[in-house]
């Protein structure tokens, strides 16, 4: 029997659980404060501003400690969170914000108009959707200390959702003088308004990181639903351990030292759903999308032909069966707009060639190539080790891109570096790079607005810097569309012309299990994108 580094966790971690009958360790969970959490996350909290990277373990750090305008509930609709009441103009395009009482900075100084419109206006510089709302934004007023309006050059119906989204960057309110940081630049200080207070002086990158009730946070008085209602705070303490290594989170997690284990590897789930008191569940119902970022600004993925070899090349039912393993939690898609979505259109998908026999692939990749020119020089992939999804993914793209003719080099680092690197636009051997792989959730993906990875317009565009204008030209059309129906055209069109000038590679679709303390924990809260600790009662 070949043994893999997967099978091998799998064995370890069934070990330790047989292991454990009998073993105090094991079956004993150590003493813990009666109103305290501990969840392993999917990564390290590297970045501490949220606006300033699309990272979702920032955006996880901002839906701890800041506060939005609006909140998308359960149901994916956008409701009011800090806003008290809000008005629109007969001709739709003064929007007035009155904020509701009650709202405080953690510093004890009160939540003014000035600050949400700071805030705004610095997210909208990062965030695709802002980009795309504050195109059609004629002016920001503040009208007193709790008002302030939006006020269009046009009506623009998704307003409200890019307010409310919860999609990274999420649009976090923060005091103005700390929002007047250039949106390019992260912040020194951390200082927001929401349930929780981050307790910097415990913060240990790489390692933990702490959160604390906010006493004087005023919650709505609607019940919970995703991150809109009442955020209800029902613990005292919230701490985030880092544990790069999967065996030794799940066994954490049977053991009794933490509560909450995030991504654990698909294969070693029937070990975690055997331990007493461990329950696992799928709480981002939309699931996950994963993309490979080709950079359009260099050799040799400036040249169309060759991000097609690529695009063909990259196998997504490889990619899955090694990065996920196991069929009933992935699926293969032709979709940029995630699939099962309203939007979820496969039009032009053919050219991906998904159901072809590998080496038909593989002979048509290498044509491609050949007529791109390419020159052989390495191209630079992006490979971060410390996440398992990632770090599988990667390894299957590049042996994908060797079969076809690339000169593949892997630049293995953590996901901070890559995180850091990725956003470098001088040529590879300068310090950028030519690919990388990340993944979004499937509700933001489902959006061709919504979305800061949609988007191709050059330079301005995210990472890996597509430049379409007929895609940019559709854009605008999906979001004037005045139905369903309507953008769903529009949507038909658009994925097809993706495929054509191969905006990124798609690599499948999966939905991620949580695992969870069920004999401690309850409240537990269903929200896309973010994890929520509001709500949540430990009860043993």
């Amino acid at each position: 029997m070949t043994h893999s580094r997967r099978t091998v966790l799998t064995a370890g971690v069934a070990a330790a659980a047989v292991a454990g009958v009998g073993t105090p360790l094991l079956v004993r969970a150590q003493a813990r404060p009666p109103r305290e959490a501990r969840m392993v996350p999917h990564g390290d909290l590297n970045v501490l501003d949220p606006i300033w990277t699309t990272q979702n373990m920032a955006a996880y750090h901002g839906a701890m400690m800041y506060d939005t305008l609006f909140g998308i509930d359960a149901n994916f609709n956008p409701q009011p969170q800090m806003v008290g009441k809000t008005d629109i103009s007969a001709d739709k395009k003064t929007y007035t914000f009155e904020l509701r009482p009650g709202l405080k900075w953690h510093d004890g100084t009160p939540v003014t108009a000035r600050d949400c419109v700071a805030s705004i206006r610095r997210w909208q510089a990062k965030d695709g959707a802002g980009t795309h709302l504050f195109a059609r934004v004629a002016d920001t007023p503040v009208v007193d200390e709790k008002t302030f309006r939006i006020v269009l050059k046009e009506p623009y119906g998704l307003l409200i959702d890019a307010l409310a989204k919860t999609s990274t960057p999420v649009c976090f309110m923060m005091k103005a003088e700390i929002a007047a940081t250039d949106p390019n630049t992260q912040i020194t200080k951390h200082i927001g308004s929401g349930p929780f207070k981050f307790v910097e002086s415990e913060y240990r990158p790489g390692s933990r990181v702490v959160y604390e009730r906010n006493p004087d946070y005023v919650p709505r008085s609607e019940a919970a639903s995703g991150i809109a209602g009442g955020k209800v705070v029902k613990l005292d303490r919230v701490i985030w351990d880092i544990m790069p290594d999967a065996q030794t989170a799940a066994s954490a997690l049977m053991t009794g030292e933490v509560d909450f284990f995030e991504v654990p590897p698909i294969d070693i789930l029937p070990a975690l759903q055997a331990a007493p008191g461990v329950k696992v569940e799928v709480f981002n119902k939309f699931g996950n999308v994963g993309y490979t970022r080709l950079n359009h600004l260099h050799p040799p993925f400036n040249n169309v032909l060759a991000r097609r070899a690529a695009q063909i090349a990259i196998n997504q039912e490889d990619i899955q069966r090694a990065a996920i393993g196991n069929k009933d939690y992935y699926r293969t898609c032709g979709s940029h707009f995630t699939c099962g979505s309203p939007m979820g259109v496969e039009d032009g998908s053919e050219a991906l060639m998904l159901g072809a026999p590998m080496a038909e692939r593989q002979a048509k990749a290498r044509e491609l190539l050949k007529q791109s020119g390419y020159d052989g020089k390495p191209i630079i992939c992006l490979h971060a080790t410390n996440i398992h999804v990632m770090n599988q993914t990667m390894l299957v793209i590049a042996q994908n891109l060797r079969q076809v003719g690339f000169n593949v080099e892997l630049a293995s680092t953590d996901w901070g570096a890559v995180v850091t690197r990725r956003a470098v636009q001088k040529p590879p051997a300068e310090g950028g790079w030519n690919v990388f792989f990340t993944w979004g959730g499937g509700n933001a993906t489902s959006s061709p607005i919504a979305l800061s990875g949609h988007a191709a317009n050059g330079t301005k565009a995210w990472f890996g810097w597509p430049d379409n204008p007929m895609h940019e030209q559709l854009r605008n059309e999906w979001a004037a569309a005045p139905t369903l129906e309507a953008r769903k055209a529009v949507a038909r069109k658009m994925n097809k012309n993706m495929i054509e000038y191969v905006h990124d590679v798609k690599t499948g679709q999966w939905t991620q299990p949580a695992a969870y303390r069920a004999d401690r924990l309850r409240g537990l809260l269903t929200v896309p994108e973010v994890i929520p600790w509001w709500n949540v009662e430990r009860y043993a």
